[in-house]
């Protein structure tokens, strides 16, 4: 008996020993490999939470700057295009102040350019009311205002004067980086105002979005090109294109020579050639009145409009020499040049341009249609009408009705 019940004992403790390495595992697994060392896994970690590294850059001036890329949430962008060309790439949500020139809540402040459609300002103005001033702005403002960028705390300023010594100092003043940005003469087309978008990108972490746009434009010029290359020059219309601004509004004597960017372009023949200077500039009124009877085209900037209609009233026949004003052959362009370029309308008037003076190879192309097209390139959104409402866009692209629309 005592046998028996040893025997029993004995295969219950047996059994009781399988059961409790059954259930084992889902205490205390058995480790199958050995674990990874933690120095293996650092990298990762460290690489998540790695500071932005600095680098060092040089701006469209030439200057050496060392930037943090990605870093700044704090800007502001001073002298004539720089918040434009800011604003193509940029987050404007992170400026800090403006100049009083793009803030329309404010009495006093420049005004001349309120009337001409700014595609910027027609975008993003209304966020720009709510910053404080960075200083007046506008074309007689040839300095920075020190007090007032510092007033605003930037953690780095976006600059559109051109002066090496002048923005070093202001970066030393500033105690912080001021990049210095270019558009060159060739505007939307310059490799300085593409080169300048590319180094937006850079610092703020928007390469991808600076590059789409730089493409983009490429792409509209190329086409432009293709589609005219061809065309025999015997069969070309001569073009006369003015009132073109540089450094505020003009009149019909400030004329694109054959040197201006759109006229190589699209291959357009201008009728004014041979002169030595600038593509944009103005010439007397007897090279006015001797070349009139070659003008086939004549295509005048819509910003002129009101220094033209004064003239015109006092002297209704300084037309009369100028071919197309007797044929009817008057095209009014969008304004582009309003505190700097517009280089969104600039693109666009060079598909306007194209199209009125070869309309057969641009059949397809609505100037509507084409205009959001590109301001949905360089804001994401369709302008076209505000742009067209501007009191200085008289309703838009269009050809003059050359008997009342001066009257």
């Amino acid at each position: 008996m005592r046998k028996t019940l040893a025997l029993l004992m004995a295969l219950i403790m047996v059994f009781a020993l399988c059961a409790c390495e059954q259930t084992a595992p889902a205490t205390a697994p058995v480790q199958t490999e050995a674990p990874a060392p933690a120095e293996e896994a650092a990298p990762a970690e460290e690489s998540a939470l790695a500071e932005p590294e600095e680098i060092t850059i040089t701006d469209m001036i030439g200057r050496e700057v060392t930037v943090i890329p990605g870093s700044y949430t704090r800007v502001v962008c001073i002298g004539a295009g720089a918040l434009r060309m800011y604003s193509y790439v940029g987050d404007t949500s992170l400026l800090c102040g403006v100049e009083d020139i793009d803030n329309t809540s404010l009495a006093e402040r420049p005004k001349m350019f309120d009337s001409v459609a700014r595609p910027y300002m027609l975008a993003y103005g209304e966020g720009f009311t709510a910053l404080p001033s960075c200083g007046v702005g506008g074309p007689q403002a040839q300095t920075a205002e020190a007090e007032k960028i510092l007033a605003c705390n930037p953690d780095i300023v976006i600059s559109e004067y051109e002066d090496v010594e002048k923005e070093d100092a202001l970066s030393e003043q500033l105690g912080v980086p001021v990049i210095t940005l270019k558009m060159g003469p060739g505007g939307v087309f310059d490799e300085g105002f593409l080169g300048s978008l590319r180094l937006i990108g850079q610092i703020f972490g928007s390469e991808d979005k600076a590059e789409d746009l730089v493409s983009f434009i490429e792409t509209e010029r190329a086409e432009i090109e293709s589609r005219t290359a061809d065309i025999p020059e015997e069969e070309k219309p001569s073009v006369y294109i003015c009132g073109l601004g540089n450094w505020g509004t003009t009149n019909h004597l400030m004329i694109g020579t054959d040197k201006y960017i759109v006229c190589r372009v699209a291959n357009v023949k201008n009728v004014v050639t041979g002169l030595e200077g600038a593509a944009i500039q103005p010439i007397e009124e007897e090279l006015f009145v001797s070349l009139g009877e070659d003008m086939d085209i004549v295509i005048m900037d819509a910003a002129a409009v009101k220094n033209i209609k004064p003239l015109y009233a006092d002297n209704p026949a300084m037309f009369d020499a100028c071919k197309a004003w007797q044929t009817g052959e008057v095209y009014l362009e969008m304004a582009y040049n309003a505190y700097y370029t517009n280089c969104e309308i600039a693109l666009i008037n060079s598909w306007f341009i194209a199209k009125t003076v070869y309309p057969d190879r641009f059949e397809d192309i609505d100037m509507t249609a084409k205009t959001n097209e590109i301001t949905q390139a360089f804001f994401g959104m369709d302008l076209a009408d505000q742009i067209f409402a501007a009191p200085s866009s008289f309703g838009g692209y269009q050809k003059i009705d050359t008997a009342t629309f001066f009257d």
